[in-house]
């Protein structure tokens, strides 16, 4: 077999039906990142009747002067268990490459490797783990795991299988948390490219990248229909009515109460007072609220993410909302409508990165819970690994801190970032 570039049309027929295929292996994220200054190859390997058995796509940028690496995002489409192949698949790349002045190829293929119960932490770990020595075995350099997002793409991630999923299986704070915010008056848009700036100004602080960034990706994505970008908003009218609805039921039973009170003054019926005392009060002022809000006759959108479709599962990119208004609960009610919308249609969601650090302590600890109270499955990936292509050149910049400075990624604010035919776990041996 040879190792040659592929036509889009011969790389998209190879990857979109393979159990690894995802939206980071398209011709849609190769012209995402041709924006942001990286070159691109389809790199396949065929046989004498053009048949691909393995593919990539692969981003190159300079380190310096002609010297460049690659990076293929979510790794290369092939069998990794057929070990001939993925030899062969290796051993190409660096040939092919060492004449085109790449020093390595970074990876960090879909591979899950354990699922994780976020309450305890346990991992039960998959067949796929024994790839690890393969990897070693065949040249790839591991790079160190991370707990949080120091990588290019998270170590874990959070998978719903939308059949199944129902705000009845959701835990109860975020069961809540969604029924207070639809008492709230909260729709949510499927908005078009306009609202890219609208939904800017809830994730500006939470990303290096600038509003253009976000126009790019709607836009390459959106060609293909891969793509959907949704905002929050409040219904001031269904606010204030329901407000209202809420506030005159909680007053006749806060009158029953008291009635209780004056026949039986036990500590039950006292907690009841309490409680029902606290409601009232939350409801009179959601009626001031949207009161004064609805007068005003405003728009109010408070929250949004973008959303990419590819094959049977939908990954939510990106999402944020309007800290101003976070007592509206915006992002429960926008990720359990956006489960809604799409379960008819694909099979998996991916709410994208999750953490390893399961303590309080962690600075994403708030982000674990968001994510943990809709029951996803927790998933570990194998992975990122340096595939050495100049050994020499390679451990000259390992040494003098260029490719660290490559790499350093901008972190996220803490808290902020609560803001997917292919399965969430790649083929068990």
């Amino acid at each position: 077999m040879i190792l040659r570039e592929l036509t889009f049309k011969e790389f998209e027929d190879f990857t979109f039906s393979h159990e690894l295929g995802n939206h980071y292996q398209t011709n849609a994220y190769a012209m995402l990142m041709v924006e942001i200054d990286y070159e691109y190859d389809f790199i396949g390997l065929v046989d004498d009747n053009n048949n691909v058995y393995a593919a990539s796509l692969i981003l190159f940028k300079k380190i310096k002067g002609h010297q460049k690496y690659g990076y293929a995002p979510k790794g290369f489409i092939l069998d990794y268990f057929n070990k001939d192949l993925f030899r062969e698949f290796t051993k190409k790349l660096q040939e092919y490459y060492a004449k085109k002045n790449v020093v390595f190829i970074k990876i960090n293929p879909e591979i899950a490797i354990a699922q994780i119960n976020p309450k305890t932490g346990e991992k039960s770990f998959t067949t796929n783990l024994e790839l690890k020595e393969l990897f070693s075995e065949l040249g790839y350099y591991k790079l160190k795991d991370n707990l949080y997002f120091e990588s290019q793409l998270p170590h874990y991630n959070a998978i719903i299988n939308l059949k199944s999923y129902n705000i009845s299986n959701v835990s109860k704070n975020t069961r809540n948390k969604i029924r207070r915010a639809e008492q709230k008056g909260l729709k949510i848009e499927l908005a078009e490219r306009s609202g890219i700036d609208i939904f800017y100004e809830f994730i500006k602080k939470m990303r290096r990248n600038d509003k253009f960034y976000y126009l790019n990706y709607y836009n390459v994505f959106k060609k293909n229909n891969m793509i959907d970008l949704f905002l929050v908003r409040i219904d001031t009218k269904d606010f204030l009515y329901k407000s209202n609805a809420l506030y005159e039921k909680e007053l006749e039973s806060n009158q029953e109460i008291n009635q209780l009170l004056i026949e039986d003054n036990n500590q039950k019926n006292i907690n009841k007072k309490m409680n029902s005392d606290r409601a009232l009060l939350n409801y009179k002022n959601d009626v001031l609220e949207a009161t004064d809000k609805n007068a005003k006759q405003e728009t109010y959108y408070i929250a949004g993410a973008l959303v990419i479709k590819y094959e049977n599962r939908i990954q939510i990119v990106i999402s944020g909302y309007d800290q101003n208004f976070k007592h509206f609960n915006p992002n429960y009610f926008l990720h359990n409508e956006i489960l809604n919308y799409y379960k008819k249609d694909y099979d998996f969601a991916d709410l994208n990165g999750f953490t390893g650090d399961l303590s309080p302590s962690n600075p994403y600890y708030g982000l674990n819970e968001f994510k943990a109270g809709f029951n996803p499955n927790i998933y570990e990936f194998i992975g990122e690994y340096d595939l050495v292509v100049n050994p020499m050149k390679y451990q000259k910049f390992l040494n003098n801190g260029v490719l660290q400075k490559i790499f350093e990624k901008t972190k996220l604010k803490k808290g902020k970032e609560n803001n997917l035919k292919q399965k969430p776990l790649s083929r068990t041996k």
